[in-house]
């Protein structure tokens, strides 16, 4: 009986290989990639291998996955996902929520907001969704205030009280921790924090509060009743990957189902 259970499961394993899917998933470096490997790790038994992918910027993953080139990604956040949509006409939708992470402010010349300099110089992420973003961060902190009716996109040009004259540099978000030295603060997405060494819990200044800015997984329209999206949002969304980013970010990046 044991033999033949063994022989059983064996077969189960070679079938469940032989019908195995292989996607391909974008990912921004930092938490996006190293919880995506893990959710490839709970995926690959049960059929699904997933190939991870990092992109150095926010533009380029939604460009391959409109190309064709990439199964799905998993990097950014709903409003981002909306204004790209808008502005360059993707057809691409959300299938499942992954994580969300704070903004945080840094700076390697101050430790608390109170005390920037008049003129001081502000470095923030140059696309419009994370600029925006950064900008309503610095907002809730009370740096600032921005003309009503600017949604979630404001720009620098929305700017309506600015008691410190502060100076805004719009940079690349990858580039943003490279800026410290220059500037007196930069407002960083979580991803390119951590992974430029920066911790969150400790090393920010201040952190985004009530953030509505949920990350997603999203695939091309016409792909996402595939079986296998459902398979990898549900690898996503497992105890295991849930307990990873628990353990390893300690708060700093939050499951988001």
């Amino acid at each position: 009986m044991l033999r033949l259970t063994t022989f059983v499961s064996t077969l189960a394993l070679s079938a469940a290989a032989a019908m195995a899917t292989d996607i391909t998933v974008g990912v921004s470096p930092g938490e996006h990639g190293e919880i995506m490997e893990e959710v490839a790790k709970v995926a690959a038994p049960k059929g699904l291998n997933i190939r991870v992918i990092e992109f150095s910027d926010y533009v380029v993953p939604n460009q391959a996955l409109a190309d064709g080139d990439l199964s799905a990604n998993s990097f950014q956040h709903r409003p981002y996902l909306e204004n790209q949509i808008k502005d360059r006409g993707f057809d691409l939708v959300e299938v499942g929520t992954t994580i969300t992470t704070p903004m945080g402010v840094y700076s390697s010349k101050i430790t608390d907001l109170a005390d920037l300099p008049q003129g001081g110089r502000v470095a923030i992420p140059n696309d419009p969704t994370n600029g925006g973003r950064a900008l309503l961060v610095l907002q809730q902190k009370g740096v600032l205030k921005l003309a009503e009716g600017t949604g979630l996109v404001p720009s620098p040009l929305d700017v309506t009280e600015n008691p410190k004259g502060l100076r805004f540099m719009e940079l690349d978000a990858a580039q943003l921790p490279r800026a410290l030295d220059d500037a007196d603060i930069a407002v960083i997405n979580t991803n390119y924090a951590l992974a430029s060494g920066l911790n969150p819990q400790t090393d920010a200044i201040a952190m985004e509060e009530n953030s509505p800015y949920v990350n997603i997984i999203v695939v091309k329209n016409g792909t996402q009743d595939e079986p296998w999206v459902q398979q990898l949002v549900e690898a996503y969304h497992s105890p295991e990957v849930k307990a990873f980013i628990e353990e390893k970010y300690d708060g700093a990046v939050l499951p988001s189902w």
